[in-house]
């Protein structure tokens, strides 16, 4: 039940696999939900087993989702969207209408107004091609609006099975669980982690009338942020809590480091505020940016982490992007945060290549 893998006790190095004295333990207990070893440690210990995923039974599972009748529930995180976005669903789902679900709004500050984040993934739904019946923030991890999610799901599924999707990371499984629990009083049924790839197989939990809610393994995309970095670094970078704005006044020629993984040059343009919203943890630096490239190449992987020392041979290389809003907006490094930057500023911003760097109309507002 926790990963969806089959379970099996020849193979240790393989998903599914359980000692098989450990299952007969189980097994004469009379346990009906199992858990194999490597749900047993993450649960247990917060240890990841890495194990052979085949990337093509995922395609197969979005190639189901056009066959069945169901309703498609899209869950993306408002955190990382760009790394949570599954490229071409509206392909995949057919004529099945999607519900999408925006996780991890406990995260976002209470300045930041919850309709415009929804108009926001509106818009950004429109442009991957997906026109959902509703979208609907949450928090996976406080429950908040998931009662109202379960109201629109009754509504919109109309006696039939309920497809849940959506990349790795998204808190999909861990909203599966606060529904279970909401819905049967049934704790954590399903495994999470903050670790990409938690949920190797399909996992269907009957519902009352016959049909199932079926819980997919998240798409990988190999532009997360998530899939660069060690489970500790993983930890600085993804906020489990509100992030506290940081408020910089810079004048032209001033730099911001974001660890070891963002870079903003302020290179011409009024003097203003940038106000900074990426984890609480993550050292966010200021310097000159006559100083930046000596400070980066020293202290990278020292005072500007992550990545460590230790992992900054395998980062790919920062690639740049120029940004020069006519009001104030927002520019976005995929699944590191965003800077709030004021109109008419001529910006340089750098991220490790493959990452997604964007701007949008600035979350901030009435």
């Amino acid at each position: 039940m926790g990963c969806g893998a089959q379970l099996q006790t020849d193979r240790p190095n393989q998903a599914g696999y359980i000692p098989a004295a450990a299952l007969a333990k189980q097994q004469a207990a009379g346990g009906e939900t199992l858990y194999c070893q490597r749900c047993f440690r993450l649960r247990h210990y917060n240890e990841i087993t890495d194990v052979p995923v085949d990337d093509n039974k995922f395609t197969q599972l979005l190639n189901e989702l056009g066959k069945v009748d169901a309703l498609i529930v899209n869950v993306v995180d408002v955190f990382d969207f760009a790394g949570s976005v599954i490229p071409g669903l509206h392909r995949f789902v057919g004529h099945n209408p999607v519900i999408l679900v925006g996780n991890k709004a406990d995260i976002l500050p209470h300045s930041v107004k919850r309709r415009r984040v929804t108009d926001w993934l509106r818009r950004q739904a429109s442009i991957q091609g997906l026109r959902p019946v509703a979208i609907q923030l949450v928090s996976a991890q406080l429950g908040w609006q998931v009662p109202e999610l379960l109201a629109l799901i009754e509504k919109e599924r109309r006696g039939r099975d309920v497809y849940f999707v959506g990349t790795t990371n998204t808190g999909k499984s861990t909203l599966i669980n606060a529904i279970i629990k909401q819905e049967a009083g049934i704790q954590d049924l399903v495994t999470t982690s903050r670790f990409p790839g938690t949920t190797l197989d399909r996992i269907e939990i009957p519902l009352d009338d016959g049909q199932q809610l079926i819980d997919t393994p998240g798409i990988i995309q190999p532009a997360q942020m998530a899939h660069l970095l060690s489970a500790n670094d993983l930890k600085i970078v993804s906020p489990q809590k509100e992030m506290r704005p940081r408020t910089f006044q810079l004048q032209p020629g001033q730099t911001l480091f974001l660890g070891g993984l963002g870079r903003m040059d302020f290179t011409d343009g009024p003097a203003g505020s940038f106000t900074v919203y990426v984890d609480n943890q993550l050292t966010v630096h200021r310097t000159k940016q006559t100083n930046a490239d000596a400070f980066w190449e020293k202290h990278r992987g020292e005072l500007l982490t992550p990545p460590s020392q230790a992992e900054l041979s395998a980062m790919p290389a920062q690639k740049r992007y120029d940004f020069t809003p006519g009001e104030r907006s927002d520019v976005v490094i995929a699944g590191l945060g965003w800077i709030n930057v004021p109109a008419r500023a001529v910006l340089a911003m750098y991220a490790p290549a493959g990452i997604g760097v964007s701007m949008r109309a600035s979350l901030i507002g009435s």
